[in-house]
């Protein structure tokens, strides 16, 4: 139809960039496309052995234009010219140090292969020294703890430890840094062409959740604050922001110069940006008293309250409570796992690992089959697993594990944790290994659960997203059998895009909010998880355990 319009929703995840266009008046999906990272997808600027995670900004430049143009060569020729909004959400917190006309250092020529210059993925944890320094200044330099609203615990995952910790490391990035960005506002700058770091409008939901701004105290922490923390950290806030906004807000519009390497019109609406988990909770209709689980490598979840319910409750032990940084109006809070498919992943590499070693030593095959025989065994090497599980009963079996093999995020964010595995025999096998690990992220999505319900926070009813939501029956199975409520599951495969999408959708003046984006652009749901009374009943038991067993060991854990 002549009339019809679209929107672009731009979803940067871990691994990739997801272009997703919809169809404005019914939410229909029209096309998408995904385009990998290629200096992340080889390892590049990365040492987990550090948990050193670094993206280069030209991965995210390169793959964001091939995936539009992937998604335009999809429809129709001139479609592109129907586009008249476009979302933006990114992994967070994930800042970068950027120059006085807003380029991140790493595009300078004498900064390109430096991992400090580049930004500092939401999964880098080399700041937890910086993290709990933050931590013990807010509690005791005898003004405002700064980390009231941010659940009480600073996390290492987080803006200012990041940021601290670069400018210790490294005095060239103190020499040449002007200020710092959030990748979720740096990607409507850059579209928008907006290089004055000042001038540029900054998310509410990434300065609200992981930078300690609030209006209480009028932005950010104060300059006798932050100094009190390190010196290094003065001059810094005046360079920063003052004024957040909100996601239904026009950052600006595209240039022509961005509308030509597109293939979009020059001028459309490109809203504020916010981080992946909160647009993806608008994109799955989230709505009081549901919280939508993000499941993925690691899992956010998202819930949303009336600042009525809220009134002056601090929630303590969770990522933040932020007016407006899920849907305006509502306080958004946000917890999470800081690693949850990850730790699924982990224990592949760690089954594949003779795979590895040993296969490509054989004179057996030729290396040609050996490469077939590991790709073929590591694709399907959980799918069985997770059959052989299945079979298993329900916390039944001897062993408990504890999932922070990434640190923890919520209840109280603690970087310094490591992951346990308890109850180990010598009948002990792959599967029964496995069912332990899933059971320990089901037990952890539980106890953030827990903690919402103790501050008085009703949950009525539970939403999957992300990419383990849509593939693992068995994980889920677990997931609703351990917090004893059913699952939704989102029917669109890229719901964070779809709600970056709705809030485009929003700034170009389609809808008047975005509430009414969501009930025109909704996606609904296509399956529901039911907890298995007898399943659910032993799980009360074992997650019991779980606490005892996180008692125990926490503090030898912190100092591994």
């Amino acid at each position: 139809m002549d009339n019809e319009q679209y929107v672009l929703g731009l979803d940067f995840g871990t691994d990739s960039v997801r272009a997703l266009i919809i169809e404005t008046s019914t939410g229909r999906e029209m096309a998408s496309e995904v385009s990998y990272y290629p200096r992340w997808a080889k390892g590049l600027y990365c040492d987990p052995d550090k948990n050193q995670f670094r993206q280069h900004p030209l991965d995210y430049i390169e793959s964001m234009e091939a995936a539009v143009k992937g998604a335009l060569a999809k429809m129709p020729a001139g479609s592109g010219a129907r586009v008249v909004g476009i979302g933006v959400d990114t992994t967070g917190s994930t800042p970068c140090a950027i120059d006085r006309n807003g380029l991140p250092l790493a595009l300078r020529d004498e900064e390109r292969e430096n991992p400090n210059a580049m930004f500092i993925l939401w999964k880098d944890h080399t700041a937890v020294r910086e993290a709990a320094e933050i931590n013990q200044i807010a509690k005791n330099w005898g003004g405002v703890d700064y980390t009231k609203y941010e659940g009480g615990v600073y996390s290492s995952e987080w803006f200012w430890a990041k940021i601290l910790h670069v400018l210790r490391e490294d005095p060239r990035i103190r020499e040449h840094a002007y200020s710092w960005i959030e990748h979720c506002d740096w990607i409507p700058a850059l579209l928008t062409g907006v290089q004055d770091p000042a001038a540029i409008k900054r998310s509410r939901c990434a300065a609200g959740h992981k930078a300690m701004w609030h209006q209480e105290w009028n932005g950010l922490p104060p300059e006798e604050f932050l100094t009190r923390i390190d010196p290094l950290l003065a001059g810094w806030r005046e360079r920063l922001y003052q004024e957040t906004y909100t996601s239904d807000v026009k950052a600006g519009h595209l240039t022509a110069e961005w509308a030509e390497r597109l293939g979009l019109r020059p001028g459309i609406a490109v809203a504020v940006g916010a981080f992946d988990a909160h647009m993806g909770a608008v994109g799955a209709e989230i709505t009081e008293a549901t919280l939508v689980k993000i499941m993925g490598t690691s899992t956010c979840d998202i819930m949303i309250a009336a600042p009525e319910v809220i009134g002056d409750k601090l929630i303590a032990g969770i990522c933040g409570q932020v007016d407006g940084s899920v849907i305006p109006g509502h306080i958004g809070l946000e917890a999470g796992q800081s690693a949850y498919g990850d730790v699924y992943a982990w224990f592949r590499k760690l089954l594949c690992w003779p795979l590895e070693a040993i296969l490509p030593e054989t004179t057996l095959v030729n290396p040609e089959l050996v490469d077939k025989l590991q790709a073929k065994i590591e694709a399907k090497i959980l799918v069985k697993l997770a059959a052989e599980a299945a079979q298993l009963p329900s916390g039944e079996t001897t062993l408990i594990a504890l999932d922070w093999l990434n640190g923890r995020r919520t209840p109280y964010a603690d970087q310094t944790l490591k992951g346990a595995v308890a109850g180990l025999t010598l009948g002990t096998t792959a599967p029964k290994f496995y069912r332990a690990l899933v059971e320990a992220t089901a037990f952890g999505a539980r106890a953030i659960v827990e903690r919402f319900r103790e501050e008085g926070i009703a949950i009525d009813q539970v939403i999957a997203i992300g990419g383990i939501a849509k593939k693992s029956d068995f994980v889920m199975q677990v997931t609703a059998d351990v917090l004893n409520m059913p699952i939704k599951v989102a029917r669109s495969e890229q719901a964070c895009a779809l709600g970056a999408a709705m809030f485009g959708a929003v700034a170009a003046g389609v809808y008047s909010s975005v509430c009414d984006a969501q009930t025109r652009m909704g996606s609904g749901f296509d399956k529901t998880y039911a907890p298995q009374p007898e399943a659910a009943q032993k799980y009360q038991e074992a997650y019991q355990r779980y606490l005892e067993l996180g008692r125990i060991l926490e503090r030898q854990l912190q100092t591994l």
